[in-house]
């Protein structure tokens, strides 16, 4: 008899993204859901992962993660945001940028902790802070703008407040936060034990010359944080699920002992490839425009359809008001049109526990040309 288990996450399901990508296969949909490309990443960083296996760079590097990469990321911290990084106590790799955030709650979290989530919010954030024994606060972005109420905020804030989650650009909305955002943040946490956990994944995704407001700039802030990044979301490989978190010298010695009994290290190939790749600071710094390149290529496209596109000023995405078609609930919207017009999206009541649904889905637009044409032309039937 097998014994029974008490699931340390019993309101948990399979993934919309799961079931919408099912849906997709299933009626050989165009997939505009799930957030990944579907172009090639980059030819020379393939190449130089390949080459580096042959020289024999295939066995354990430090749990902290491969020197050279961390020196890499820390120049370029202080290139882009100022800030001193010392790659030997504030930077560990990890496998991907979930991993990195799921393993500063474990860090942190203690059972009936309170931790701020403003919805809609990326999939793991709840069920991280649930295993660790803590209760999620959610607070709702303002719509159609989807900004943070800093005074709910205020509100909300108990003797049990312990981390507030952050994410710009913002997935699912394409949201960011700006210098006003960030005053507000040093003024609630000033002179408290509340820590911050920014995920930052999509950084180099932002448009329109909007700065991003990285934790990094802020040391005041940085000390009390943990930052999490994406090698994946960056270079176009999110199959690697490679990425990296940084915080202050003694907040990392704590997330260090969790990750060492978890992952213990990652994919070494990889990590001596984009310790030299990083270096390259164009391939970084020329992603936005790119990015931006196919965020308005698809919005111009969009002004053939019924859809009403909402702004989206980073990430993969950019969610749309579907009013004018239907007055359908979100999933089933998602789901007939998955099934009768062959394109698949996301629909963003799935980033609400509370179920919230403002008539919105979500579309990646991370996608060739091609793939974003055909998928209009869909779209324009409905």
């Amino acid at each position: 008899m097998i014994p029974p288990v008490q699931s340390k996450l019993p309101h948990v399901g399979t993934t919309i993204f799961t079931i919408m990508s099912g849906l997709a296969n299933q009626h050989h949909a165009i997939n505009l859901g799930q957030g990944f490309p579907d172009y090639s990443m980059s030819e020379e960083l393939m190449n130089k992962v390949n080459e580096v296996m042959h020289k024999g760079w295939n066995q354990y590097v430090p749990m902290q993660g491969y020197m050279p990469l961390r020196e890499s990321i820390a120049e370029k911290a202080e290139f882009l945001y100022g800030t001193k990084i010392f790659p030997d106590t504030q930077i560990t790799i990890t496998p991907g940028g979930t991993y990195a955030i799921y393993t500063a709650l474990t860090t942190i979290l203690q059972p009936g902790d309170e931790v701020i989530v403003f919805e809609p919010a990326y999939d793991s954030y709840i069920p991280n802070i649930e295993i660790n024994g803590a209760v999620p606060v959610l607070i709702d972005l303002q719509f159609p703008e989807y900004k943070i109420d800093w005074n709910e905020v205020r509100n909300r804030i108990t003797s049990k407040t312990r981390t507030i989650m952050l994410n710009t650009p913002h997935n699912p909305t394409g949201a960011v936060l700006g210098e006003e955002d960030m005053k507000q943040l040093q003024s609630i946490v000033k002179d408290t034990n509340i820590f911050i956990l920014s995920d930052e994944v999509y950084e180099h995704l932002i448009f329109d010359n909007i700065p991003h407001q990285s934790i990094l700039r802020y040391p005041d802030l940085l000390e009390r944080s943990f930052v999490c990044f994406s090698f994946g979301k960056t270079y176009n490989c999110t199959g690697w699920k490679l990425g990296y978190c940084i915080t202050s010298p003694e907040l990392m010695v704590e997330f260090r002992k969790v990750h060492q009994f978890n992952a213990f290290c990652c994919h070494t190939p990889s990590q001596v490839a984009l310790a030299e790749f990083l270096k390259n600071k164009e391939a970084y710094l020329s992603l936005s425009g790119m990015m931006q390149q196919k965020r308005d290529y698809f919005v111009q496209l969009m002004k053939q359809t019924k859809f009403d596109l909402l702004n989206s000023s980073g990430s993969y995405f950019i969610c749309a008001k579907y009013d004018r078609i239907s007055d359908e609930g979100d999933k089933d919207f998602a789901v007939r049109i998955t099934k009768e017009f062959g394109v698949a999206t996301i629909p963003v009541s799935s980033f609400y526990k509370t179920g919230t649904d403002n008539k919105v889905v979500r579309f990646c637009f991370s996608k060739k040309n091609e793939t974003l044409e055909a998928a209009v032309e869909r779209l324009v039937k409905i």
